[in-house]
């Protein structure tokens, strides 16, 4: 099984989202022993350059690479654990230029008469979401989860699962109480 895990948040060892993949990832690998293989991706470290023209139109043969690289590791994945802070009641800036490098026509997506399907094949998506306030699920103005969840919905992966703490920021209680309920969450895959 490969998996590959992915943060995105700029917080380091304070970061909520940091704590709750890496804690997924560390149950599937218990769960899995030997054959679980992760392939981490540290988007704060690693930063992906925002897409442009240059990149889009492949005039960059470096930037084409790494695109490449990127689209082969969320391809071959089996498993994909994403790290996703709520910034501004969206997702880190970073995220979303991976995001970029992996949509592509032809390789994860393709249009049809009937509409876009997804090709990016069989795999199950776990969003290890953290927000400062309380959103909840049909909030308006979340702009984090609904969009990881359309674009991997996208790409043709529709098993998506959403493990949240939220209301991190509003003191000690709540933030407990949320972690809390994401590590019972984690404990249930």
């Amino acid at each position: 099984m490969k998996i590959l895990h992915i943060d995105s948040s700029i917080m380091g060892d304070a970061s909520v989202s940091r704590q709750l993949s890496a804690d997924i990832v560390k149950h599937l690998k218990q769960k899995h022993g030997a054959e679980a293989q992760v392939q981490h991706l540290d988007l704060a470290v690693e930063q992906i350059p925002h897409l442009n023209s240059e990149i889009l139109m492949g005039q960059n043969a470096e930037q084409s690479a790494l695109g490449e690289q990127l689209l082969q590791q969320y391809l071959d994945a089996d498993v994909v654990v994403v790290g996703a802070a709520m910034y501004n009641f969206g997702l880190p800036s970073t995220l979303k230029a991976w995001i970029d490098r992996i949509s592509v026509a032809g390789r994860t997506f393709k249009y049809t008469e009937q509409g876009p399907v997804g090709l990016a094949g069989d795999k199950k998506v776990y969003i290890a979401s953290s927000r400062g306030g309380v959103y909840g699920d049909n909030s308006p103005v979340d702009y984090q989860e609904g969009f990881l969840k359309t674009v991997f919905n996208f790409t043709g992966v529709n098993d998506v699962e959403i493990i949240r703490a939220e209301g991190v920021n509003m003191g000690a209680e709540m933030k407990q109480q949320a972690m809390s309920a994401a590590q019972a969450k984690i404990q249930a895959i």
